[in-house]
């Protein structure tokens, strides 16, 4: 599970970077996109899906034990669903994986970078619910999520902000002086 997470965590990061280095000149761009094509694809079929299948397998065999109990909780019943959300989240991502090996890049850069805490949200939702297990807990943590989710989009938003004011800094405020002058 850990591997699997570790790798949504960074494929994203990954599809960030290879859409950025679409704005690089020749030949920089070819060769980052290359170097990206290249560990997109080791991340995704060496760790990422392997790991995404054998928590499949892991999980399924363990939550058998007593499955009286777990099948009946709604805790258990809720997190299979954000379990399920995830692996939805996985298929998304390799579909985007797919299109950038095929040379297009339908979502920008900050689109990208919002899609990347999708997985946190999870991740923080699941975890939550198997901590938890108790319906009393379930008010906090909604609360504890939307929260979560406020403050990661404000913070893709700052940096975004904060990343094209740098840009336009560095393009425009100072100009290189000429050997003349």
């Amino acid at each position: 599970m850990v591997a699997w997470f570790a790798a949504l965590f960074y494929m994203p990061r990954l599809l960030i970077y290879h859409v950025e280095a679409q704005k690089k000149d020749q030949p920089e761009r070819d060769i980052l996109s290359a170097q990206f094509k290249i560990m997109q694809q080791r991340l995704w079929f060496y760790i990422s899906w392997p790991a995404m299948i054998l928590t499949g397998i892991f999980g399924t065999w363990f939550s058998f034990y007593n499955p009286g109990y777990y099948y009946t909780e709604p805790w258990f019943i809720l997190k299979l669903v954000f379990v399920f959300g995830l692996v939805l989240y996985h298929v998304q991502t390799h579909m985007l994986f797919v299109k950038q090996k095929a040379n297009r890049f339908p979502w920008s850069s900050f689109r990208l970078r919002l899609w990347n805490e999708v997985a946190t949200i999870l991740l923080f939702v699941i975890v939550f619910l198997v901590v938890l297990k108790s319906n009393s807990g379930w008010v906090y943590g909604t609360l504890a999520l939307i929260l979560l989710g406020i403050t990661l989009f404000a913070a893709t938003a700052i940096y975004k902000r904060n990343r094209e004011a740098k840009s336009a800094d560095n393009t425009g405020a100072n100009p290189p002086v000429s050997p003349t002058e």
